[in-house]
């Protein structure tokens, strides 16, 4: 994507933010965009305590199921009410930084047995949802290096995130899925958009 787009879709998540913790309105698509705003693609827009950089809100469309202009819409809207966090409140808008995640389709990864998973995530490159049954989990891409993590203390995360056991990803008839992201995020809050 390009920088720009990244820049456009920083400064329109936040003002939805805005628009939605000030007034309860619900932001309006612009009229006029180019086609890739239209193709359905999975976002996420997370919240960054500023200076901090503690989490303060991370939700999002994995799937890509909806035109990339909404899903912005819905991922900002919701994430102003992230259950893990108090709702945001409008005296926070100026404490906190704006990241908008745009995620490449998923795929499944494929494996003979359990033990070659380790060995087919890229930790920085690869996000990760787990479907095992009826529960479910995603991290994103920038999660174990944030943390720290090897590929298999990913994979543990990965499950106790969709509330499974932390051996889950080992299970048959368990799924991984990874996808890509191009990550933009404000420097500061309502600031210059990088590509992170």
């Amino acid at each position: 994507m390009d920088p720009k787009d990244g820049e456009f879709l920083v400064k329109f998540a936040r003002e939805t933010i805005g628009l939605w913790v000030r007034k309860r309105k619900v932001m309006k698509k612009p009229r006029s965009l180019s086609a890739k705003f239209y193709e359905e693609m999975g976002v996420f827009t997370t919240l960054h305590t500023y200076p901090g950089k503690g989490l303060r809100g991370c939700i999002g469309i994995p799937q890509p199921v909806k035109p990339l202009i909404e899903a912005v819409i819905e991922s900002a809207m919701s994430v102003t009410q992230d259950p893990r966090f108090p709702p945001l409140e409008a005296e926070e808008l100026d404490r906190v930084i704006v990241e908008v995640s745009v995620l490449t389709r998923p795929e499944r990864v494929r494996v003979h047995h359990f033990t070659e998973y380790p060995g087919r995530v890229i930790i920085g490159k690869d996000g990760l949802i787990i479907k095992n049954g009826m529960q479910s989990g995603l991290l994103l891409p920038q999660v174990p290096k944030e943390y720290g993590w090897d590929s298999k203390a990913f994979l543990e995360h990965l499950c106790l995130k969709a509330s499974l056991p932390r051996d889950a990803w080992t299970y048959e008839g368990t799924e991984i899925f990874r996808f890509q992201t191009e990550i933009f995020s404000e420097k500061e809050p309502g600031g210059e958009v990088e590509k992170v």
